[in-house]
């Protein structure tokens, strides 16, 4: 039926409730469309990326109190708009708001293999320049050739490439707080990638049960953690290197964010 206040349609769904946002035209995932609301196609895929939004806000803040460098800002902030990308995403189920969730995630990773190498590339202006570049030509090929499996996969090798640099920051450090930071991200990324391919693999069983786990809204709320922890460990591994004497401390007993002590001359 028509909507009084706009010129938009809405497509009655079985649920009852109609579609703002018209036909659905991007992939979906084991949870029911407008169950909750005209507005809000997958409810629970939507509000679960609220925790990494508060997460990056909280490694950005720290990041600016202590004038971390800006790469650190830039990368919180990418969190950020991954996680605001993801919502959009499902809260339509619009192909269009999908590319606008999948493509930062291409440049975030990108972001992440640049603080990884960038400190021992001899030759500075070419790895920013090179990425940039890479960043670039895969949205327009995104947005051209549509990538379904291909994404998963390039995102895939994404990951693996930063995995060796991970283990050699791992391995170097020797502060047990910030090793558990890293063992950490490796145990949010192994249960949410479990959530993740249960969710993707087993929908038509597990919507038949009483309760849908929601493993997609999981894995958007551990892998807001496991950026967080990604992030933090980064930082300390930054300060070490610049020899600002790093601290992982925790705010009220929980918490963990790295406290660095600058030299006076910086």
């Amino acid at each position: 039926m028509r909507n009084g206040f706009s010129g938009s349609f809405k497509f009655r769904m079985e649920g009852g409730l109609s579609s703002f946002w018209g036909p659905v035209t991007a992939a979906e995932w084991c949870e029911k469309n407008y169950v909750y609301s005209s507005y809000i196609a997958e409810f629970f895929n939507t509000i679960s990326n609220v925790p990494c939004i508060l997460l990056a806000l909280i490694g950005l803040i720290n990041a600016l109190r202590q004038r971390f460098e800006k790469r650190f800002s830039v990368l919180h902030v990418s969190n950020m708009i991954l996680a605001i990308g993801s919502m959009l995403y499902h809260a339509t189920l619009q192909h269009m708001q999908q590319q606008g969730d999948e493509t930062p995630i291409v440049w975030e990773m990108l972001l992440y293999f640049y603080i990884l190498y960038s400190p021992d590339w001899h030759y500075r202006s070419t790895m920013p320049t090179f990425l940039f570049l890479y960043g670039v030509g895969f949205a327009m090929a995104h947005a051209l050739l549509r990538f379904g499996i291909g994404f998963k996969v390039h995102y895939v090798i994404l990951c693996l490439l930063c995995i060796p640099r991970m283990y050699k920051y791992y391995i170097y450090t020797e502060d047990a707080s910030a090793k558990r930071l890293a063992k950490l991200y490796v145990a949010t990324l192994f249960l949410g990638s479990i959530c993740w391919l249960a969710d993707r693999l087993f929908c038509k069983e597990i919507s038949g049960w009483y309760f849908n786990p929601q493993g997609h809204a999981l894995w958007h709320v551990l892998m807001g953690f496991n950026s967080y922890f990604a992030n933090t460990f980064l930082m300390f591994c930054r300060a070490q290197q610049r020899e600002w004497d790093p601290k992982v401390v925790h705010f009220l007993g929980f918490f963990p964010y790295v406290k660095i002590q600058k030299p006076k001359s910086q």
